[in-house]
């Protein structure tokens, strides 16, 4: 009987060890050939869209030289129209083309326009205006930032930073560097004129853009450049002489602003839309005309399409895709809707007359789409 127990119990333990040895190996083999998921990765750079709203010129309306040259409403329904597209970018450009300031004698040598309303003084309060339009970031490199002197230049720029509104344009301030969303921004902006950042000086442009780009995701620049009104629609192959004044050789400026580290390049001061390019895969806007400009600024004809530039690039700075959003504006009805496009109408038309190879594709609705390289 106890040497059945002991026979029994031997077996009994031979067969546990059988077990474990399978049971182990069996485990060994899954580990070996079970398929692990891969843990979560971190969405690349390229992963992250950016999406930027663009526009022109903006003057809300002048105080100087006295209020018959500003907007019955104070300016507060001048965004109703738009403010839907410019509020929801993370990238809200504009130019501001004039000082905020609520008093103060114009700079001495504009007094000979005096009686006219070509000096911009936006009062103060105007600003808050632009804020909840959406606007984030303001070029003040332009023909009218020197209206009034250094008052106008101090006012503007303590009221836009009061208001978190980025700006870069004045010799005092030629560029500045913020981060949104996770995403460094580097921006920049030139004019041929005086107490801003030159646009003819493209050496001294290249190295602002150079450490901006070292510091930053994505640099966007912008220019105040080329002749005025509609006789000047077109990019030309050369420096722009306007009025005895060289207001800069654009296609130079702007294909040296990207190879210095520019992403994104957005031009105004010709009071006309203009062509726009894609270079080296970064977009060019050659100037995207009147947006805002309440009297001052003739809005007739083709001086008053408005288009909005709808921008998506990535966080390396290259172009995805765009749509320009026609607008058309005048000094009593303000901005609104073109259901005939021809703002996106005119920058197609003139992309393909002064662009052979333009590097992106405009349908007749506005789509801006990446050109296939052959």
């Amino acid at each position: 009987m106890k040497l059945r127990l002991m026979l029994l119990l031997g077996c009994l333990a031979l067969i546990t060890a059988c077990h474990h040895s399978k049971s182990k190996k069996q485990a060994v083999y899954r580990l070996k050939h079970t398929q692990i998921p891969a843990a979560a990765t971190e969405p690349t750079v390229v992963d992250t869209v950016i999406n930027i709203a663009a526009v022109g010129d903006i003057m809300l309306g002048s105080s100087y030289p006295d209020s018959t040259f500003l907007p019955a409403d104070g300016a507060k329904n001048t965004f109703n129209t738009t403010a839907q597209y410019l509020q929801k970018a993370d990238i809200t450009f504009g130019n501001l083309e004039g000082v905020l300031l609520d008093t103060g004698a114009p700079v001495n040598y504009k007094l000979k326009f005096r009686h006219q309303g070509y000096l911009f003084r936006m009062p103060a309060k105007y600003a808050g205006i632009l804020k909840d339009a959406g606007f984030n970031l303001l070029s003040v490199g332009n023909n009218h930032s020197n209206d009034f002197d250094l008052a106008g230049r101090k006012s503007t720029i303590k009221i836009l930073d009061s208001l978190a509104i980025y700006t870069a344009g004045f010799k005092s301030h030629p560029s500045k560097i913020f981060t949104k969303n996770g995403v460094t921004y580097g921006f920049c902006a030139f004019s041929p004129n005086g107490q801003t950042v030159s646009l003819l000086q493209i050496a001294a442009a290249k190295n602002i853009i150079k450490n901006l780009k070292a510091k930053s995701n994505v640099v966007i620049a912008s220019f105040h450049g080329g002749g005025e009104g509609t006789g000047y629609e077109h990019v030309a192959d050369s420096a722009e002489i306007f009025k005895g004044e060289n207001r800069g050789n654009l296609r130079l400026f702007t294909h040296a602003a990207i190879d210095a580290g520019a992403d994104v390049v957005i031009g105004h001061g010709p009071h006309v839309a203009r062509a726009i390019e894609l270079y080296k895969n970064r977009l060019i806007a050659y100037s995207l005309g009147n947006f805002a400009t309440y009297k001052g600024v003739s809005v007739a004809g083709v001086c008053g399409l408005a288009p909005l530039l709808q921008l998506q690039i990535n966080k390396n700075g290259e172009f995805l895709n765009g749509k320009i959003l026609s607008y058309t504006q005048n000094h009593q009805a303000g901005l609104k809707p073109d259901s005939l496009n021809r703002a996106a109408l005119r920058i197609k038309a003139l992309t393909e007359a002064d662009f052979t190879r333009p590097g992106l594709t405009i349908s007749t609705t506005g789509i801006i789409t990446p050109q296939a390289v052959n």
